[in-house]
């Protein structure tokens, strides 16, 4: 009770409470601006974060993180154009629904399911925190490094069709984190004589080019484009009542955006895909999925906007981020020395009741912002691409100089920026790099802190989470293997059946 109120106290200052409405709102426009991107945005204000209070930087950042996808999804039901990427699920029911005339049905009830779907995963992790501060302290190194290893493997084997891509470019990410001085003794790794890579690689360089220049070079890049949606008329409460007729699909993909969302490397896609596959299966009318279903459109929207909640459960009890934003937010915890991980819930459970509160706020905030401002946001999103590209680039520059007023920061921000774009041109995941240098991070030093006590590999696995986490790891890479030898097995069946359907015809 202690935490609670000393939590509240901490949420009502002014401060928290301004970036809890900047955040939010922010957060909304920015989804509804198709190109930009929760990623981007929160790429471009991490620099900016670090010289705020913790709590305070925090909840702009998730703010934006949790909000992002609401936005997203006008532009998605409206113009066919999801405004982040999590709603490219959305426009498959949303826009045919908008092309019979009931895009404020559509909206209505995208916006009912988010909040269903942030609030129920906001719920699920404050019943879990007691569980989590219990499990907490029996994390050692092993253990943390095993998770670590966990999360990569995930976060590979999670780019079905690129897993050989996602893993070198999550092999790239660990072996970036490594250059500069290593973290014992001070000797040089990788640096070649030259005195700019002593210090490293920043990981916030590296985001801001991956994901905001990268952004930026496309937008300028590509054909102009300022979409014309219509305006919305009519009352948006009517959402809520229709979600109740579909209790069953709102709360099985809420539970599935949770389970996704806990496990590191999963995120929003798997999610959805996962729901909405149950949603059409378990529907009276499977038929018009992909034509204007309602299911099909909760299902996509509860789904992905419980995953946030969820993600912050990896991130604060063990300081692993499960995805690329919250390896973002991960560096605004160690900037301020609150370290998460086993000892934050037993430490500082005040400050996690506070960021609970507020992501239970910022849901609310927005579904009410959301209602009574639709129309406002179908202006933002006739914004010009080539305008946006300048105005991001010129944001992620001025962010690179400020962390250490450095010119080499920004032309190593438009290498990667540059790089980027390459693997965005490719359709290759970017995600990976930026985990393998957080993930790296901790797996180098948990290994160095475990080491001196294992004598052999046995050693490792000899505590009951350690062998839970070795079991894990074994038992996905099995499966993995598994599945793609059945794979090979019904291509090779396909092209047999081919071949001598080919056969018969010939003669």
């Amino acid at each position: 009770m202690d935490n609670l109120l000393s939590g509240i106290q901490m949420l009502l200052s002014v401060e928290v409470m301004a970036a809890l409405f900047i955040g939010s709102i922010g957060g909304v426009i920015i989804g509804a601006i198709p190109g930009v991107g929760a990623a981007v945005a929160i790429a471009i204000l991490l620099p900016a974060t670090f010289s705020l209070e913790p709590l305070v930087g925090l909840t702009i950042l998730l703010g934006i993180y949790g909000s992002s996808m609401y936005g997203g999804s006008l532009p998605a039901i409206l113009i066919n154009t999801p405004g982040t990427a999590v709603n490219a699920l959305t426009t498959y029911d949303g826009y045919p629904m908008t092309q019979r005339g009931e895009g404020r049905r559509a909206l209505a009830l995208a916006y009912s399911a988010s909040f269903f779907g942030g609030i129920f995963a906001i719920l699920c992790l404050i019943i879990l925190s007691p569980l989590l501060a219990l499990i907490a302290p029996h994390f050692g190194s092993r253990e943390i490094f095993l998770a670590a290893l966990l999360g990569i493997i995930l976060v590979v084997l999670a780019h079905r069709g690129q897993v050989f891509a996602a893993g070198m470019l999550a092999s790239f990410g660990i072996f970036i984190n490594t250059i500069g001085l290593e973290p014992v003794k001070y000797t040089k790794r990788f640096t070649f004589d030259q005195t700019w890579l002593a210090s490293g690689v920043n990981l916030i360089v590296v985001v801001l080019g991956l994901f905001a220049l990268s952004q930026a070079f496309l937008l300028l890049v590509d054909k102009d484009k300022s979409p014309k949606p219509q305006p919305v008329s009519g009352s948006l409460f009517s959402g809520m009542k229709e979600l109740f007729g579909h209790k069953r699909v709102v709360t099985v993909s809420s539970s599935i955006g949770v389970m996704m969302g806990m496990i590191p490397g999963v995120g929003e896609f798997t999610a959805q895909f996962l729901s909405y596959t149950y949603a059409r299966k378990s529907s009276k009318q499977p038929e018009i999925f992909g034509k204007g279903s309602p299911e099909g459109l909760i299902s996509s929207e509860a789904s992905n906007n419980a995953v946030p909640g969820a993600a912050m459960i990896p991130l604060l009890a063990l300081g692993i981020p499960g995805e690329a934003l919250t390896a973002m937010m991960l560096s605004v915890f160690y900037v301020h020395n609150v370290i998460p991980g086993p000892q934050l819930f037993q430490n500082k459970m005040d400050f996690v009741m506070a960021l609970y509160m507020a992501m239970l706020i910022l849901n609310i905030i927005v579904l009410i912002f959301l209602v009574f401002s639709t129309n406002l946001l179908t202006k933002i999103i006739q914004i010009p691409t080539r305008f946006l590209g300048v105005i991001i680039m010129v944001l992620g520059f001025v962010g690179v100089y400020s962390l250490r007023n450095s010119i080499t920061d920004c032309a190593m921000a438009a290498g990667f920026g540059v790089f980027g774009v390459i693997l965005k041109r490719l359709n290759l995941p970017i995600v990976p790099i930026i985990l393998g240098m957080v993930l790296g991070g901790i797996m180098e030093v948990k290994l160095r802190s475990a080491m001196a006590r294992v004598k052999t590999p046995l050693d490792f696995v000899d505590r009951p989470i350690a062998a839970i986490f070795a079991i894990i790891i074994v038992l996905v890479i099995v499966m993995h293997i598994r599945t793609l030898i059945i794979e090979h097995k019904n291509r090779l069946s396909e092209k047999e059946t081919d071949h001598d359907i080919h056969d018969t015809q010939q003669r």
